[in-house]
């Protein structure tokens, strides 16, 4: 065997070690939650009112509200990260804006979310004087999704072969109909990737929601009202979890803990299936 081969085989079994030692600590948070969550979850439980005192209570609203608010800020930040990529990939000349810009992105991408929580209490629920509402949170969660959906869209434009883009422009294609047309389509595998991601983030995110949509739900759900309360799936464990005055707090913890993960997972499935005809029909 050369040495070559022997470096390959090296490489590759490390890769395969990594890979296997992920998915060991996946299964290792994962397998003890689902384990005590999955029988508290039914129907009563998912469709039902919370209650603040007394035991036997569900998370119907808490459950609407996370999908709610999830949806809400990814059609915020989208089309603005999106479009901020492209820019920054495609049209942007280097210079002074464009540092400044990609520092900016860089600097709102390291802002602990517990301090985009504070700036959207202060924004949102005071100076606006909407106090804790679905809307406020929303924007919230918006602009922590914002620094990763503008890396994610350029470093996946950027992957894209340049000699697509010659190849269009020499069919007679204007910059915008490459961009639309084969840039996009190609890079669309990577920023769906990263809108995963934030997705997931958003799905389980606490410490914004909590100075921005507030820890109590509406009493009728579902309530698309933009300007009431809504506490979600994550606040939701936290409140149970920290304040204790529920009975059966352990109960609803874990199911709504289970439920949760249920659904970060529905979502990266909704995500990944068409990527993946996607893949194969592009191939």
């Amino acid at each position: 065997m050369t040495r070559q081969k022997l470096a390959d085989r090296i490489a590759t079994a490390v890769l395969w070690a990594a890979g296997i030692l992920i998915l060991l600590i996946l299964a290792g948070f994962l397998l003890p939650i689902l384990l005590q969550g999955l029988p508290v979850l039914d129907w009563q439980f998912i469709t039902t009112r919370s209650s603040a005192v007394r035991e036997g209570g569900g998370v119907g609203a808490q459950f609407f509200n996370t999908i709610y608010i999830t949806f809400l800020s990814l059609l915020f930040s989208l089309p603005v990260g999106v479009g901020a990529g492209v820019y920054l990939a495609e049209y942007a000349r280097p210079g002074r804006l464009t540092d400044l810009i990609r520092l900016s992105v860089e600097a709102l991408a390291s802002v602990p979310s517990i301090v985009l929580g504070l700036f959207g209490m202060i924004l949102f629920v005071n100076y606006m004087g909407w106090g804790f509402t679905i809307l406020g949170g929303a924007l919230s969660l918006a602009l922590l999704n914002l620094p990763v959906l503008v890396r994610v869209t350029e470093e996946a434009i950027q992957g894209v072969p340049r000699s697509y883009r010659e190849g269009s422009l020499a069919l007679g294609a204007t910059h915008w109909q490459t961009t639309a047309k084969v840039v996009l389509p190609t890079a669309l595998p990577g920023i769906l990737t990263g809108l995963s991601l934030v997705a997931g983030r958003a799905l389980g995110e606490t410490a914004v929601l909590i100075y921005t949509a507030g820890v109590t739900a509406s009493r009728w759900f579902p309530n698309p009202d933009l300007m009431v309360a809504g506490e979600t799936l994550a606040v939701r464990i936290w409140s149970v979890t920290s304040e204790g005055l529920v009975p059966d707090a352990d109960r609803i913890a874990m199911g709504s803990s289970a439920l949760l993960i249920l659904l970060v997972l529905a979502v990266n499935l909704l995500i990944a299936l068409p990527l993946w005809r996607y893949r194969r029909r592009m191939r």
